[in-house]
């Protein structure tokens, strides 16, 4: 078994020994495997091997980055000249350099790989299972088919500062698409499911099956009225807002001005008690990590605590940009600077039910797919294509499509209500969300 972090760490000596102030390396080693079957049969079986590694040294305030899909030591002399003589020639970047909040992984396990490959049979049985069961719903007409995957993936970080630590996860998936109906007044819906091990994956029937509901639920859709109405978002859609604040509070793009929360960091932004978490600590979390993209620890935070904004999304440079500290944030690849990412992002539940949360609602929406992104990251300015069911007495009613919601990010997130109903299930999880006096143009 080749020993990666010690390959790594002698890319980064011989880069110091040409001439680099400093660098870091990281080395990402994949493999994925799918199968997808539609009208019962085998459509495709991919499997897939990669190993990419990128390389960034800083000359001075000058810094360069070169990658390369080749592991082989005798190449590592090349790799390591040209990214010092790019370093060389590149403008200076005031804001450059390793991050001073390393600190050597801490030893803890958060259980993110999967000892067991699925083989492809098993994943080709899960996936028919997960058609047919699709096609057992009265009403589907046809299928865009399923699918199963598995995916195992080695993240190896390495820096002269004197970091070096090592990642592996593992994630299992399944998925199904039916249609219901036929000609133009078809419709299309979906489900899926994704874990770190194969043994919390949902049964493929109960993917399959969901599917084909979803999708009989949504013929026949109208076009309702323009309004100014109350919205709800299905949490399979109501990460999407999650999203838009992740985006907002970057430090990169608060640094840069363009952020419509630049002002309003230690500011109420949400109703009281709307709290959003990050935890990249979760056991099995599926976006879990010890350490960020540049070896700062990463910790479990409270983004938005009872309404008020805490911090933004840091990594060294955008940190250095603000005059504050990184905040375990960092992202990266191969062939790119780190730039800030969340991890676990979720919204805390409340304490009413999604009926609850609907009760008094004379006429609204219920959102389950959202389309386009129709968002202005610097006004705040939201106006998203969506499907759903009307809400009438609250209740759901009809199916609706081909309408659009809109309003302002900020008055949105004023106007949150959390439902208790969180479940984490994509990386990104809300419960369900109720937001009052948007605007619905329809027909």
């Amino acid at each position: 078994m080749t020993d990666y972090l010690s390959l790594v760490s002698d890319l980064i000596r011989q880069a110091r020994a040409a001439g680099a102030d400093a660098a870091d390396a990281v080395l990402v080693n994949g493999t994925s495997l799918s199968v997808a079957s539609r009208q019962g049969k085998i459509e495709h079986l991919e499997r897939s091997e990669g190993r990419d590694l990128g390389l960034r040294v800083f000359v001075g305030k000058r810094a360069s980055i070169v990658s390369s899909s080749s592991l082989d030591p005798a190449g590592f002399a090349a790799l390591v000249e040209r990214a010092v003589a790019m370093a060389r020639v590149v403008p200076e970047d005031p804001f450059a350099g390793l991050a001073e909040t390393w600190a050597p992984p801490d030893g803890t396990d958060l259980d993110m790989a999967d000892p067991t490959e699925p083989l492809p049979d098993v994943l080709a049985a899960r996936a028919a299972a997960a058609e047919a069961a699709a096609f057992s719903v009265h009403g589907v007409t046809n299928s865009e088919g399923a699918e199963a995957g598995y995916s195992r993936n080695e993240v190896v970080l390495v820096t002269s500062a004197g970091f070096a630590g090592r990642r592996a996860g593992t994630s299992h998936s399944i998925s199904a698409t039916a249609l219901a109906g036929s000609g133009t007044g078809m419709q299309r819906d979906y489900d899926y499911h994704s874990t770190v091990y194969f043994a919390d994956l949902d049964d493929p029937e109960k993917i399959g099956k969901s599917a084909g509901e979803r999708a009989i639920a949504r013929l026949n859709p109208t076009r309702p009225n323009t309004a100014k109405i109350p919205v709800i978002y299905d949490p399979r859609v109501a990460g999407s807002l999650l999203g838009h604040l992740a985006g907002a509070i970057n430090g990169a793009g608060v640094a840069r001005g363009t952020s419509f929360l630049k002002e309003k960091l230690g500011q109420r932004i949400f109703a009281g008690g709307i709290n959003i978490h990050d935890d990249p600590r979760r056991v099995r979390g599926l976006r879990s990590r010890t350490f960020d993209g540049e070896g700062t620890p990463a910790r479990a935070r409270m983004l938005i605590e009872n309404g008020v904004l805490t911090t933004w999304l840091l990594d060294s440079r955008s940190a250095r940009q603000l005059g504050m500290t990184p905040t375990g944030h960092a992202s990266r690849g191969t062939s790119g600077p780190p730039s800030a990412s969340t991890s676990n992002l979720y919204l805390g539940a409340g304490t009413l039910t999604p009926a609850e949360l609907m009760a008094d609602i004379k006429e609204g929406i219920y959102i389950t797919e959202m389309i386009g992104m129709g968002v202005n990251g610097v006004t705040g300015d939201y106006s998203r294509g969506a499907a759903g069911y009307m809400i009438r007495d609250g209740a759901l009613a009809e199916p609706v499509a081909e309408v659009t919601v809109a309003s302002n990010l900020m008055e949105m997130f004023a106007n949150m209500v959390a439902a208790s109903d969180l479940v984490f299930r994509r990386g990104t999880d809300s419960p369900t969300i109720r937001i009052d006096g948007m605007t619905m143009a329809g027909g």
